[in-house]
């Protein structure tokens, strides 16, 4: 059975494509919930308006379906509040950024 934690690992091996670090070092998942074989993720970006926004989610859903093959269904909310800062990066972010 796939746990929060697998979902975690998946998506810190998915990098944002501008900033050499994983959405999960750059603060940008808020909450995953599995349940049997559904996964929704919540997550948001640096800001509003990135024009990169939908091939993130396209590769947050593709990372999971391709390691987590037990999981049928992947639903990704693109949440803005509360808005994204930097001090939701990871320390090893902040520090790779000097920060």
């Amino acid at each position: 059975m796939v746990t929060k934690d697998d979902v975690l690992a998946v998506l810190s091996k998915v990098y944002d494509p501008e900033v050499p670090l994983s959405i999960v070092d750059l603060g940008l998942v808020y909450d995953v919930e599995v349940a049997g074989k559904d996964v929704k993720i919540k997550m948001t970006l640096t800001a509003p308006g990135c024009p990169l926004r939908y091939f993130l989610v396209d590769l947050v859903k593709e990372a999971v379906k391709r390691e987590l093959p037990e999981v049928e269904n992947v639903e990704v909310e693109l949440v803005w509040d509360p808005p994204w800062t930097p001090e939701r990066m990871s320390e090893r972010a902040r520090r790779l950024l000097r920060l």
